[in-house]
């Protein structure tokens, strides 16, 4: 049986993907598809329940996974109105503050709820192996991101830098927010031995490009990830519906968990 889903913002850049990668999946059903107030209108082509009130959608599309890329008060409400009617929820929206994390996971407990900062596949390969490679570099290497996306987004550093920032962090078992970096100005006299700097760029249509370095006594290690279509992020989004479809609530699900 084809699970069936919702996309929020059909009309925009991820949603327009989303849509029309899920209407291509024999293994999807379209279900409905929803837009801001005032900006539904054209979406009736899909053939499918169309709205620009969550509240009011979601009645006629009983069980169907939301999928959710908005922004981060968007996506927090969207959450809280797809419990009241027991419609699990794929987040890929970045920029969520710890607050609004929070409340996500509140609903998770009773909501099957999934939620990564960044759906491919290869990102998600890259936490499980950096790691290692941390580890086996040793304490020599000094380790910085940097991070290219489109002149629109609106949050920096991206979620995807946070997370794999995060990843080295964890693997020389420092915490984070106590080694971070994202901006150097002036004069800051020599870098730290336990520090990660994360540098952010914005220019053109750039989908996404990661590159973490690390610099160690006579040489350089870069490893890059490149994003050169939404397809990517929308494919991993569709198949964390397929999975989400038949998981109990209970904790926040990550492609880890998929993994």
């Amino acid at each position: 049986m084809a699970t069936k889903v919702v996309i929020l913002g059909a009309k925009g850049r991820m949603g327009a993907t989303l849509v029309n990668l899920a209407r291509a999946d024999e293994e999807l059903e379209l279900a409905g598809v929803c837009e801001r107030p005032g900006h539904s209108d054209g979406l009736e082509y899909l053939h499918c329940e169309v709205d620009d009130d969550l509240d009011a959608l979601l009645p006629r599309t009983p069980g169907a996974v939301i999928v959710d890329f908005t922004a981060p008060a968007a996506t927090v409400a969207n959450v809280k109105v797809a419990a009241r009617h027991g419609n699990p929820v794929v987040i890929g929206t970045t920029g969520l503050n710890p607050e609004q994390m929070g409340e996500v996971r509140t609903v998770a407990e009773s909501l099957p709820v999934f939620l990564a900062p960044n759906m491919s596949v290869g990102v998600n390969v890259l936490l499980k192996i950096l790691p290692e490679l941390v580890k086996a570099l040793g304490p020599d290497y000094d380790m910085e991101l940097a991070e290219i996306h489109h002149r629109m987004k609106k949050d920096a550093p991206s979620g995807t830098a946070l997370k794999l920032a995060q990843c080295l962090a964890e693997a020389r078992g420092w915490e984070y927010d106590e080694v971070k970096q994202h901006c150097r100005d002036g004069i800051i006299g020599e870098r730290p031995r336990e520090e990660i700097g994360v540098q952010t760029l914005r220019g053109g249509d750039v989908v996404g490009d990661h590159t973490m370095y690390f610099f160690g006594p006579g040489e350089r290690i870069e490893v890059t990830h490149r994003a050169h279509s939404r397809d990517t992020f929308a494919s991993g989004a569709l198949r964390a519906a397929k999975w989400l479809s038949s998981q109990k609530p209970g904790k926040l699900y990550a492609m880890a968990d998929i993994f």
